[in-house]
């Protein structure tokens, strides 16, 4: 497998299809330089014409050749859309007049990819409108990448136990589209839509226009990318933006069929559904928490639970986004933003993390192997969502949680061996994996940045957050001598 050329041409046949549409949305922030006329627009005009001109080389050369995915052909091009569109994106902050190091820049636009919302970068509001547009389009491509992978690819794969939503949309695509296309399409239009209605909710809200359109894409996108040093925290005396952000953070991190199944007459999809559900909860009960916490401390009710209700949905959803240095709130707040930081939102959204499904599966086996310790001859049904838990699904969530969770481990131990303290090692290692964005501590922390880590360590992050976003399984699947001789 895998050792003919005409094996590999259709893979990069569609690659070079995803490479023409990153280098045309390039046009965008291109333009915005142009009319302003600043430097950085030939920055953007050499990377448009790279990539095209690799977009060229691979049509011509694959131009007779048929796109028909073989499942290990799915596999390899999931990994290497990832890496080669955050490759080629990083081209323009190689390029601009910040000359970003290559090692920071491919930080950069990893992170804005996979919509894990850490930066290198210093002084953002003084870059150029055309990169902050740039690094918003980038987490906006991420987060419809996202969705797509989660609903199509992912449970196609039988990766992670994600099997367990491949009946449900390949059910809800026969009856209510007339073909998988239509899936997407109407996805790209809830996607779209809802970024339309933040930038105006933004823009009405107070915010300039470009920031309206760039935290609007990064808030759908769950990606967390702001065009301020201070993250939202520059709008922090704003309370009405950040309850909007909260809302919109929200929107992006709940599955996106449920969105198409209300708008086809299902009215109570949404609520119906146990990811939702379970993430509603947890949402309530962790802000209702913190919120009494930091009253008791001496804040102000209404400002508690503005800014604790922001900076939860912020973590739990993975977009990264800090309105306050949550690390300052105690040691109670500290502890739990750091446990908030694998959640994650839902299955078929745009968010990263663990996924509520895993932990309420997890809580449907342990509710069972304690009823077989009770019962040990005892026959018990398990059922999610109304569909069963059958073993492939329950094998997927147990050696995606194991490998999770041993990614982070082995990456915190990478990082302590390039001299990174233990918070800092520990919650970067999870804040990449779980693609959430700022970590804990006084250098990564919310308040901080990841540009004085070891160029190493960086590297060691970038790949934290691919195999997170890949759901860690798509990639280790590669590394086995097994596939290749399938």
């Amino acid at each position: 497998m895998g050792g003919r050329v005409q094996d590999w041409a259709p893979v990069f046949k569609v690659l070079s299809v995803l490479w023409l549409v990153l280098a045309l949305f390039m046009v965008l922030p291109w333009a915005v330089l142009v009319i302003e006329g600043e430097p950085d627009a030939t920055a953007f005009g050499l990377s448009i014409a790279i990539v095209l001109s690799a977009v060229a080389l691979i049509w011509l050369a694959t131009m007779n050749v048929r796109i028909a995915l073989k499942p290990w052909q799915m596999f390899v091009l999931t990994t290497l859309s990832w890496v080669t569109i955050s490759g080629f994106a990083s081209l323009p902050l190689v390029l601009a007049a910040s000359r970003l190091s290559f090692t920071n820049a491919v930080f950069e636009s990893v992170s804005a990819i996979t919509t894990t919302g850490s930066t290198i970068l210093e002084g953002i509001d003084s870059l150029s409108d055309g990169l902050k547009l740039w690094r918003g389009i980038m987490q906006w491509l991420g987060g419809i990448g996202i969705i797509v992978m989660g609903i199509a690819i992912l449970p196609f794969l039988k990766v992670g136990g994600m099997r367990l939503f491949h009946t449900e949309s390949s059910d809800w695509s026969d009856k209510v589209m007339p073909r998988t296309g239509g899936i997407a399409k109407a996805t790209l239009g809830i996607y779209c839509g809802f970024t339309f209605a933040a930038m105006v909710a933004y823009w009405l809200g107070g915010m300039a226009p470009l920031d309206a359109v760039v935290h609007a894409m990064t808030s759908l996108a769950t990606g967390g990318f702001a065009n301020s040093d201070a993250s939202f925290g520059a709008y922090a005396d704003s309370p009405h933006l950040l309850w909007m952000g909260s809302l919109f953070m929200l929107a992006g991190a709940l599955p996106f069929v449920l969105y198409i199944r209300f708008l086809r007459g299902a009215r109570l999809a949404l609520w119906r559904d146990q990811q939702v559900q379970g993430l509603l909860l947890l949402l309530a009960v962790v802000i209702l928490v913190l919120t009494g916490w930091r009253m008791w401390l001496g804040t102000p009710p209404f400002e508690a639970l503005t800014h604790v209700a922001f900076n939860v949905i912020s973590v739990v959803t993975t977009t990264g986004y800090a309105s306050d240095d949550y690390s300052a709130w105690g040691a109670l707040a500290v502890v739990a933003f750091f446990y908030l930081t694998f959640v994650g939102g839902c299955s078929g959204s745009t968010s990263g993390g663990m996924k509520i499904f895993r932990f309420q599966v997890a809580a449907i086996l342990l509710r069972n192997q304690l009823r077989f310790l009770i019962h040990a001859h005892g026959v018990f049904a398990s059922r999610y969502n109304n569909q069963p838990l059958t073993d492939d699904i329950t094998r997927g969530v147990v050696a995606f949680s194991f490998f999770f969770f041993l990614t982070i481990a082995g990456l915190a131990l990478g990082l302590a061996m390039m001299g990174l303290d233990f918070t800092t090692a520990l919650s970067g290692a999870a804040t990449a994996v779980a693609n959430v964005g700022p970590g804990l501590g006084d250098i990564i922390g919310p308040a901080g940045n990841f540009a004085p880590l070891p160029e190493a360590a960086k590297w060691l992050l970038c790949v934290g957050m691919l195999l997170g976003r890949l759901e860690i399984l798509t990639v280790l699947v590669l590394l086995t001598p097994m596939f290749w001789r399938q």
